[in-house]
């Protein structure tokens, strides 16, 4: 057994054992959380640098993206702002508006009516584009039907609202154009300052599906807008006496927009109104005949020279027009009929016979009396000229050219080379009206 003393000591080393354990216990229990702590730090650090990595990657995957983004975006706004910059009707037309003017014609004509006579006046309005100048003239294109009839007067305004009257320099039925010359000194400085000549584009580059803008007189209201599109190009449209290719476009075409602009994107003239189909079937479709084509006549019309009556050729025929329903009723080419031909007068010297048809004058082509007279009326007194002619032979017209010195229209104004009516509808048309030639 243990004595007192011993069993003291015993108790106070276990004592101290325990608190010995204890304290180590503690110490364990204090170290774990720290530990633990640590841990997670270095898992925390691992995970954050992994995020910022992760985050980083995608920064730059976005930016890359967004610079991929931009330059997609910087395309489609170059494209955009060009398209819209092509299209800006509003400036395109202020530009183009000096170039065209109204048009106002007055037509006098006497009519018979139960044995009496008396004037009547009738009135038209159309549309007209200036073109170019000389040292005396302003010169105006429009369409023939616009101004055409022997007393007309012609009265332009322009985009002032400033008039002046015009003449008809030259015309082309065949091809619905006239030019119009307008004398600078009826001009005032101000509308000289303010009025522009069009710059003619090249309709053989015009594509379907191009803007179109059309710029008249519509109705005679005063000068109007309307755009559209290119809906066909070199479109046979058939007229009242002819086949005439056109322009077509969904611009509307009204009446009184007869000889303005068809223009494109940039302000470039393509086209001269000329017509509009419409029906009950269709929404309307207009047309105009292609610039490009109408720059030589154009051309030809421009330098013509105003000649009196006395210097006025004279070709010395009578005859009528075969039309082109004439032409295919009785196997007949179209042209002029010669049912006579004066005795003595240039014609009969250049061999020209009745029976012949004449389709063509200097290569250019003729249909009617009415476009025969055009050309002699501007070509002088002793020119010598080719005269095509459809001559029968063996059932089949033959082709053949003959040539003849124009006389004097003013020295054989009293002989008529006239429209002959006294045929039979074979050789012409009933009805057409008498013409000295």
């Amino acid at each position: 057994m243990m004595d007192e003393t011993q069993k003291n000591e015993f108790e106070g080393k276990e004592e101290q054992k325990v608190s010995t354990e204890q304290k180590k216990e503690k110490k364990s229990k204090k170290v774990k959380p720290v530990k633990w702590i640590a841990g997670a730090l270095v898992v925390g650090m691992l995970a954050g640098a992994a995020f910022e990595g992760g985050q980083y990657a995608m920064q730059q995957q976005n930016k890359k993206q967004q610079e991929k983004n931009a330059e997609k975006q910087a395309e489609l706004s170059a494209l955009t702002t060009s398209s819209v910059s092509g299209q800006d009707v509003s400036s395109v037309v202020s530009n183009v508006m000096p170039s065209i003017v109204a048009i106002d014609t007055t037509l006098t004509s006497t009519v018979e009516y139960w044995g009496q006579s008396y004037e009547q006046e009738s009135s038209g309005s159309g549309s007209g584009i200036i073109i170019g100048e000389n040292e005396n003239e302003l010169l105006l294109v429009t369409n023939n039907h616009v101004v055409e009839g022997d007393n007309a007067t012609v009265k332009v305004t322009f985009s002032d609202e400033s008039t002046a009257e015009a003449t008809i320099k030259g015309a082309d039925s065949n091809a619905d154009l006239a030019v119009l010359a307008i004398k600078k000194k009826d001009l005032t400085d101000e509308t000289k300052k303010n009025i522009k000549i069009a710059t003619l584009g090249d309709s053989t580059k015009t594509k379907v599906g191009d803007m179109s803008i059309a710029i008249g007189n519509a109705l005679g209201y005063g000068q109007s807008v309307t755009v559209g599109y290119i809906s066909a190009k070199d479109r046979k449209v058939s007229m009242e006496d002819s086949t005439m290719t056109l322009l077509q476009t969904d611009a509307a075409i009204n009446p009184g927009n007869s000889g303005g602009a068809l223009i494109n994107a940039s302000g470039e003239v393509i086209g001269i109104n000329s017509v509009k189909y419409a029906s009950d079937d269709v929404e309307g479709m207009g047309y105009a005949i292609p610039i490009s084509d109408a720059v030589p006549i154009i051309n030809e019309l421009m330098n013509r020279e105003q000649l009196s009556v006395a210097q006025q050729g004279y070709l010395g025929i009578k005859g009528s027009d075969i039309t082109e329903q004439l032409s295919e009723t009785y196997n007949m080419p179209e042209g002029i009929y010669v049912t006579e031909v004066t005795k003595g007068s240039p014609a009969e010297k250049g061999k020209i016979i009745a029976g012949d048809i004449i389709t063509a004058i200097n290569g250019r082509d003729v249909k009617t009396l009415e476009e025969l007279q055009e050309v002699l009326t501007y070509t002088k007194a002793g020119t010598k000229v080719t005269i095509t002619v459809r001559e029968l032979k063996d059932g089949e017209y033959a082709e053949e050219e003959r040539t003849v010195t124009l006389g004097s229209k003013g020295k054989n104004a009293s002989k008529s080379t006239q429209n002959d009516s006294s045929n039979d509808a074979q050789q012409k048309q009933q009805g057409t009206q008498e013409n000295n030639k």
